[in-house]
């Protein structure tokens, strides 16, 4: 018989026999209260109405998109971005047609949006895109978890879950990466990693956000109630300022980004090329040291 880990045992054809090694691991995440198979929302239907919860989420939501007009209507941007288009048509050597316009579309989304290629120094693309795809995979599993598995009476797939923290841990990872070591102003300015201006909102209140969720998810598996209610309360405090901070912050970049990305690659097919100049075919042309002596 075990006796150094709390394991509930199973009756077997009657008689009390040995757990297999799946029944091992599975009564062993159930006692344990493993952090990674938690559903934190779930657990809120005992204090705190799902359909309250889900009201929340929806709020969010309609937060990001008004801040997102708002941005967009305060700094003129889709004005931008429409009117340097009708020039490109009208200056441009080339006329692209519509199938040309979706080809460079596809090239944007594969290349700068999925992949960050637009990013030189490959740390910070690595660190871009840790931050990317968790907030995506922790957005995502946020929105499934509260509306398709409420309560405990609906238990979520390990997979959601796993998922939940795993893309938490990699906006943790890729955010605090960059705070502390990327920002222009700390590695080549030399400021301090705690200097923070208003542009740092979206960055802080996003890292703040998931560090809380993983805090509040890892305290409520372990049974400490106090710290659960500390850390949630904390965790809604930021998600809030995360998505209600949109028009003063950089969360709206995200979605102007690809629309830049796509109008310089118009730019360059059609040959108006932002009003740049030609690239340079031959190094010499710029710098040269034709005719200078051979010691120069």
């Amino acid at each position: 018989m075990l006796t150094y880990a709390p394991i509930n045992y199973v009756r077997l054809n009657d008689n009390w026999g040995s757990l297999t090694i799946h029944q091992y691991k599975e009564s062993l995440l159930e006692n344990q209260g493993l952090m990674f198979t938690n559903n934190p929302f779930a657990e809120l239907a005992a204090f705190i109405p799902p359909s309250a919860i889900q009201t929340y989420v929806v709020l969010m939501v309609i937060l990001v998109v008004a801040g997102t007009l708002l941005d967009v209507l305060h700094k003129k941007s889709a004005k931008y971005f429409f009117e340097n288009w009708q020039k490109s048509k009208s200056k441009g050597s080339k006329q692209l047609g519509g199938g040309e316009v979706a080809s460079l579309a596809v090239q944007t989304a594969c290349s700068e949006v999925l992949t960050s290629s637009e990013f030189c120094n490959p740390r910070r693309r690595v660190a871009h895109l840790l931050t990317m795809y968790g907030f995506l995979a922790y957005v995502i599993t946020t929105a499934i978890m509260v509306f398709g598995y409420p309560t405990s009476a609906t238990p979520a797939p390990s997979i959601l879950t796993v998922f939940w923290h795993v893309g938490a841990l990699m906006v943790c990872v890729g955010g605090y990466w960059f705070w502390f070591f990327m920002r222009v102003d700390v590695a080549a300015e030399g400021n301090s990693p705690f200097r923070v201006v208003r542009a740092d909102l979206f960055i802080l209140s996003l890292l703040a956000s998931v560090t809380l969720a993983l805090l509040w998810s890892f305290s409520q598996s372990g049974g400490a109630s106090g710290w659960t209610i500390l850390f949630f309360g904390l965790y809604v405090f930021a998600t809030t300022v995360l998505f209600a901070g949109v028009p003063w912050s950089k969360f709206a970049h995200m979605f102007f980004k690809p629309a830049a990305a796509l109008q310089k690659r118009v730019a360059e097919a059609d040959g108006t090329r932002s009003n740049l100049p030609a690239p340079v075919d031959k190094a010499e042309t710029l710098g040269s040291t034709r005719g200078l002596p051979q010691n120069y």
